[in-house]
């Protein structure tokens, strides 16, 4: 069992950085949410009817369409996996000993974890250029497109430079 010990987390032992990383992990969080709620996508067609589409209402829409198994996928590479390496960024950071063996193991899991994080980018960038290619159909990206996108950059950023910070301490 992991033992928190809070005054040799790296946050602790470098508290302007920790402070700087913190407010990042935050922006990384809002933008998440953002990017869930938000309209991705607003579609045209036929220049008469719309439909505007979030990540979320995308989701649920598949799981009422019976299509269970591709809301589960972009599930969970677009809200489950980004949840949980932001949560394990933020662990990582304040709560694990940066001496401690837990630390090594955490930081291993999160640089293979993180390998995923863009299929998520993939998975919604797909989906417009495929809503761009219709003769009929005209689609406008929205606000949420770009928030989700730097959500997962900014935590891609915020991980990679953690790793080589503590690495160098």
């Amino acid at each position: 069992m992991a033992v928190l010990n809070l005054r040799n987390s790296y946050a602790a032992r470098h508290p302007l950085t920790g402070v700087l990383v913190n407010l990042l992990l935050l922006l990384a969080c809002a933008l998440l949410a953002l990017g869930l709620k938000l309209p991705l996508v607003s579609v045209e067609k036929f220049w008469v009817f719309g439909n505007t589409v979030s990540l979320l209402s995308a989701i649920s829409q598949l799981w009422q369409e019976g299509e269970k198994s591709l809301a589960l996928l972009i599930g969970s590479f677009s809200l489950l996996f980004p949840v949980i390496k932001l949560l394990l960024l933020f662990y990582i950071w304040n709560l694990e000993d940066a001496r401690g063996q837990g630390y090594e193991k955490h930081l291993k899991w999160l640089n293979t974890y993180s390998k995923w994080s863009m299929l998520d980018v993939f998975v919604v960038a797909l989906l417009v250029v495929t809503l761009k290619l219709g003769m009929l159909a005209h689609a406008r990206v929205e606000f949420g497109l770009y928030a989700f996108a730097a959500s997962v950059i900014l935590t891609m950023l915020v991980s990679a430079w953690m790793g080589r910070y503590t690495r160098e301490q």
